[in-house]
């Protein structure tokens, strides 16, 4: 009997009692993803406990976070708490939007990433790739998150808005390592929204920066308008009575793609980095498939059918190491998950970081073990026990793009360095809406001869 298959019951699962007024929010901001295997572990597989807000449901179960995201998703919105965290950054962007307002954007937004744009971005990623690492000086040490971030960020601009970034990139990782911190602080997740506070005065500031770079990157585009570039395209857009998109949304869109389509792939970049230094025979492995592949040649797409571990192992990578940890969702009307009545209102917590290392799924979930991606093991599996770009109407639209970037990266960072681990062998993860490092993950690069 799979989880949602279960008589309903209307009942609340088990779960904490938490305190009066708060329930148990604080315990699960301040234990983070800690908190959200505790969970799992103690409490199965529909975990409820409440929150100022209201009834908190985390699901563990690939069967119970399908029902959500793929056969009843038009049940399940992004939710009010969504909407707190991210709307000060992203607005009504495609991540935020609902209704015929998403459906409309992504309609605009999609060519952007149709797989004949896609096999112009590759010539880009590499470009940029091989300029970041002519920069690298044998022997030194680098922050690899910031030297991901700074590569993503370029890779981005320059294949979605057609523009290079070099005067604004300070600027704009500022921003975003200002505000995405400032989402998981306490009060800002407990205090009304009309509360001021210095982590929504960061956030505000974040804002007002990415909204100045976008407004020059519009102009530029206003005054020479390109063929296929996201903010050309959303300017030359017109609505069903023959009228522009807003400005607003227009900028929206661009900070959207800005912020979501950097992020994500320097996490796991940097998360990549970390796991390969501390397993020397898979990099041995993937060194050994990129000389016989490449042959000291820059990798293109032709080359990924054949870089079989490469892939294996990023995947392994997002599987430890979710570029985002968790998913929130709001239940519209009354639902069944777990054989448990979901009242409507009520918040859905769906977690990458623990289905993605249940026993159940995964054998030895906790080792890095690229080799067991293959076709059998991957068909073996829960639909939704592997959801690292989520799933459904709503998942991911740069996925394509995101796993491009990725192999690419690591193919030519490998190709042509080795990179020594000199900070800690064990890091802790920040669930802000990404799964961000706390502390400095630091390498030394040693030029492969």
């Amino acid at each position: 009997m799979t989880s949602n298959s279960q008589p309903a019951t209307g009942e609340h699962p088990p779960g904490p009692d938490g305190f009066p007024v708060v329930g148990s929010a604080i315990a699960s901001i301040r234990g983070g993803l800690t908190f959200s295997e505790r969970m799992a572990r103690e409490y199965g597989d529909v975990v409820h406990w409440e929150d100022p807000t209201g009834h908190v449901y985390q699901l563990n179960h690939p069967d119970d976070i399908e029902r959500v995201l793929v056969h009843n998703n038009q049940n399940y919105e992004k939710g009010d708490e969504f909407q707190k965290i991210l709307g000060p950054l992203t607005g009504n962007g495609i991540l935020n939007s609902e209704g015929e307002t998403w459906r409309r954007n992504r309609r605009l937004v999609q060519p952007s990433f149709h797989p004949d744009r896609i096999q112009v971005y590759s010539e880009m990623m590499t470009d940029l790739t091989g300029k970041m690492l002519d920069g690298w000086t044998d022997g030194e040490a680098y922050s690899i998150h910031e030297e991901m971030m700074e590569l993503t960020l370029r890779i981005v601009t320059k294949a979605l808005f057609g523009v290079d970034i070099d005067e604004y990139v300070d600027e704009i990782e500022a921003a975003i390592e200002a505000f995405l911190p400032a989402t998981a602080s306490l009060p800002n997740v407990l205090l009304p929204e009309d509360v001021p506070l210095p982590s929504r005065r960061r956030m505000a500031n974040a804002r007002d920066t990415l909204d100045r770079v976008v407004d020059d990157i519009i102009r530029q585009k206003k005054r020479t308008p390109g063929e296929h570039d996201v903010i050309s395209m959303l300017l030359a857009a017109r609505d069903e009575d023959g009228e522009p998109l807003a400005e607003k949304q227009i900028r929206d869109e661009a900070i959207t793609l800005l912020t979501a389509g950097h992020e994500t792939t320097a996490v796991s970049m940097t998360y990549t980095a970390f796991l390969l230094s501390q397993h020397p025979q898979t990099e041995a492995k993937l060194v050994a498939e990129l000389d016989r592949v490449l042959g000291g040649e820059r990798p293109t797409m032709a080359d990924l059918p054949e870089l079989t571990y490469t892939e294996q192992i990023i995947k392994e990578s997002m599987r430890l190491y979710p570029p985002v940890p968790r998913i929130v969702r709001e239940s519209v009307d009354t639902d069944v998950l777990g054989g448990y009545r979901v009242p409507p209102q009520s918040k859905i917590m769906l977690n990458q970081w623990v289905v993605h290392r249940d026993a159940r799924w995964y054998d030895d979930p906790l080792a890095f073990d690229p080799e067991r991606w293959t076709g059998e093991f991957e068909r073996s599996l829960p639909r939704l026990a592997y959801f690292p770009f989520a799933a459904g109407p709503r998942r991911c639209i740069g996925d394509r793009f995101a796993m491009l970037e990725a192999r690419l990266i690591l193919a030519m960072m490998y190709q042509q360095f080795h990179l020594e681990l000199v900070s800690s062998r064990t890091i802790e993860v920040i669930p802000t809406v990404t799964s961000r490092p706390k502390e400095d993950i630091l390498v030394t690069v040693h030029e492969r001869q």
